[in-house]
């Protein structure tokens, strides 16, 4: 994460857009607009993952190499950011800027200081020809591997949005889509955060109904995408909701050939955080009815209040079934081998 997007100054082509943030102050504004309402000192962030310097959790490298990486023993961390030019309602020209902007600061800056940590594309959405070739751009290096789109106010099922798509699969992309202080309800903010927080799966509800729809797993036959922060127990409701419905209204959409739990089933994946607490049995229970173990993969939420401990996470469940969780599925999704084991001086 950014500390300023002054630190994007040295990446960032174009003076109007250099003045606007060395001049004028531009800021990025991607957080809730609830204020302080978690329940801890560092309100959004855990407090020991703010860096001694002031800034924001998750700036700091070397903190969240070691609280992340080597104390929690993680093979790899795939970076997600809190930066989305896509959010951005006007200026279409300086969101694409400070996308590219911002990618090469992130490889500069974190990807090129450790080879465990893999890395986003992060695109300007509003322009998907634009947003293509920034994929296209970035997708050759080697610890690149998904593209990131905010849940906004898009909705990208829609053919408008397919060249992301494409591109995304031409480079052996995930798309990941993640929430943000942008993503909305059916019914937009609540008075609460705790309400707005308990909804907001109606926004990859709608996204994963919008794809698959609008055929975007049919025209692009490789394409694989990941639900972020966004738990898994909605999962079984939508997959049988929508079944039913395409059951019963498939002649409107002809172009869907299969059910949509297939697609489902084959193409998404969701994260564990955050983790709803409930007995282990209901949580074999709702892997059960979705009818595979591969489709949850291990998320932090690091370096939010909320973060998810790998072994908090999956605790109580079959071995088998968390390593799936914690490495397995993650892996088969970013096409990332196994890590070989290191061994002890002789």
């Amino acid at each position: 994460m950014l500390k300023s997007e002054r630190d994007l100054l040295p990446y960032l082509k174009g003076a109007e857009f250099v003045s606007a943030i060395r001049d004028r102050d531009w800021h990025m504004e991607v957080r809730f607009p609830f204020g302080k309402a978690q329940p801890t000192v560092g309100g959004l962030d855990r407090a020991d993952a703010k860096p001694a310097d002031g800034g924001p959790g998750g700036s700091d490298l070397e903190l969240m190499r070691r609280q992340v990486l080597d104390e929690e023993g993680a093979a790899y961390a795939v970076l997600t950011g809190l930066f989305y030019p896509s959010v951005m309602n006007a200026w279409p020209d300086f969101a694409c800027a400070l996308a590219s902007a911002y990618n090469d600061w992130v490889v500069d800056n974190w990807l090129e200081q450790d080879d465990r940590l893999l890395g986003s594309v992060h695109v300007a959405a509003q322009r998907p020809a634009e947003a293509a070739r920034e994929i296209d751009r970035m997708g050759a290096h080697p610890q690149i591997k998904q593209v990131m789109l905010p849940l906004c106010q898009h909705l990208y099922g829609d053919p408008h949005f397919h060249e992301i798509f494409a591109a995304a699969e031409r480079q052996g992309l995930v798309i990941a889509m993640h929430n943000c202080g942008a993503t909305l309800t059916t019914h937009g903010y609540f008075n609460y955060f705790i309400e707005w927080h308990t909804a907001i799966c109606q926004s990859w509800m709608s996204q994963i109904i919008s794809m698959i729809s609008n055929g975007v797993f049919e025209r692009f036959p490789t394409l694989k995408a990941v639900m972020a922060e966004s738990g898994f127990t909605w999962v079984p409701h939508l997959m049988s909701r929508f079944d039913q419905q395409w059951r019963e209204l498939r002649r409107e959409v002809p172009w869907v050939t299969r059910a949509p739990s297939d697609y489902i089933r084959e193409r998404i994946r969701f994260t564990t955080q955050p983790v709803e607490e409930m007995p282990v049995e209901r949580v074999l229970q709702l892997i059960d009815w979705m009818e595979s173990d591969e489709l949850l993969v291990y998320s932090s939420d690091y370096p939010h209040w909320d973060y998810d401990a790998p072994q908090e996470a999956v605790r109580g469940l079959p071995e088998g079934l968390q390593r799936k969780i914690l490495f397995d599925n993650a892996a088969a999704l970013y096409a990332i081998k196994a890590p070989e084991p290191q061994l002890s001086p002789a």
